[in-house]
């Protein structure tokens, strides 16, 4: 994808987690922390924890983070582990973020990330991204192949709400997906988000608290 469309993407994710009011944030699949370095900046984050299973990566990120002060560098921590695993010292973050990270997997894994995110760490949010795969003639991307050789699969939007629905229902949580990155009439955006808020006892959106003044 494009520098112009990756930042699109991160402006997107970034003012959906501002507009809940998180402050403790998983980033899960964080890569070479193109996200974290711009959540440790966020007025009102508290704390962020990324996880990457490609240890190349994570010392990626860790290089990066070293560049950032020193009140920013302290909100974040790295560990190198599964996205597939419900860990239990992952539990009770406000919100955790899923950026271009499911297509990665193989598609026998989704059901165990889904087990692990939202019935075991249970995030009062979760914010995932994936590309589109109705955009990908506007990129030039063939149809006898996908964006990218890591990909393992790539949905169009019907697929994904069919998806994000299913694990909305099932593990009791709440979803609205939208189109990011671009706006084609007819094929949408070069990715779409989908945004879950846990429900309470009551059937109720999740809404994290106020900060305290």
């Amino acid at each position: 994808m494009t520098t112009a469309l990756h930042e699109e993407r991160m402006a997107a994710v970034l003012a959906t987690v501002a507009e809940m009011g998180a402050r403790t944030v998983l980033d899960l699949g964080c890569g070479d922390g193109d996200l974290i370095l711009r959540l440790a900046t966020m007025p009102g984050i508290t704390r962020i924890t990324g996880i990457e299973i490609g240890m190349a990566r994570l010392r990626g990120a860790e290089a990066r983070l070293a560049a950032l002060p020193e009140a920013s560098r302290s909100r974040v921590q790295l560990a190198c582990a599964s996205l597939t695993e419900g860990h239990p010292a992952l539990t009770g973050y406000d919100c955790a973020c899923l950026v271009e990270v499911i297509e990665h997997l193989p598609p026998a894994d989704i059901n165990r990330l889904e087990r692990a995110v939202f019935t075991r760490m249970r995030p009062a949010h979760v914010i995932v991204t994936t590309p589109n795969a109705e955009y990908n003639p506007v990129l030039g991307v063939p149809a006898s192949r996908m964006r990218h050789p890591e990909h393992q699969f790539e949905w169009d939007r019907a697929r994904f709400a069919r998806w994000a629905g299913g694990v909305a229902a099932r593990t009791g949580y709440d979803v609205a997906c939208r189109d990011i990155c671009g706006a084609h009439p007819q094929l949408g955006g070069a990715s779409q988000m989908a945004v879950f808020s846990r429900l309470d006892a009551r059937g109720e959106r999740n809404r994290v608290p106020a900060t305290p003044a």
